[in-house]
């Protein structure tokens, strides 16, 4: 099973992206928990959701996971939740950071903010390109601080549907990857 994680801020393409992924790659798509609980919820979310939220992206993500299909595509993972959770509270509770280092990400898409425009969907919450600039930066040191398979995707809607195809044809076309058992 290879594992690929779309991530990066809001309004960047991700679940977009994603779907063009599976419709051109098959696979299993696990879309993004938070927006499920915010539909769900009809509130903004406080500190003492975090927790739920993240537990909630890992039961889709296991579930997803047990399948063992041969490519699993993550429209997010917990890197959202803890980025967020720092953002929003200033905290995050510590069991998130560990569960996300514990687990096999082949490949992360990280998606700049830059060409394309932010869209209000009614969840988002940053207009400005100097706040999705900034989150996306933090997404790029944490993925690079703890070493994890990490190609940035930039440019228009167009440009980035062709990057992500050619990454993602050659990822899945490589010899070189490696995946342990279970993961």
């Amino acid at each position: 099973m290879k594992v690929l994680v779309l991530t990066g801020p809001e309004s960047s393409g991700k679940s977009w992206l994603a779907g063009h992924i599976q419709a051109n790659f098959g696979g299993v798509l696990v879309g993004e928990y938070v927006r499920h609980f915010i539909e769900r919820e009809q509130r903004d979310t406080c500190y003492a959701d975090i927790s739920t939220i993240a537990q909630g992206q890992l039961a889709w993500e296991d579930q997803a996971r047990a399948a063992r299909p041969e490519l699993l595509i993550l429209d997010t993972h917990l890197l959202s939740n803890l980025l967020w959770s720092r953002e929003l509270f200033g905290d995050c509770p510590a069991w998130i950071e560990q569960a996300l280092l514990e687990r096999d990400y082949h490949l992360h898409l990280l998606l700049d903010p830059v060409d394309v425009p932010w869209i209000d969907d009614g969840q988002r919450c940053q207009p400005e390109l100097v706040q999705r600039l900034a989150f996306y930066q933090r997404c790029e040191h944490w993925l690079r601080l703890h070493q994890q398979p990490v190609q940035c995707i930039q440019g228009d809607w167009a440009q980035r549907r062709e990057q992500t195809l050619a990454t993602v044809t050659h990822w899945l076309n490589s010899t070189q990857q490696h995946t342990r058992p279970g993961h």
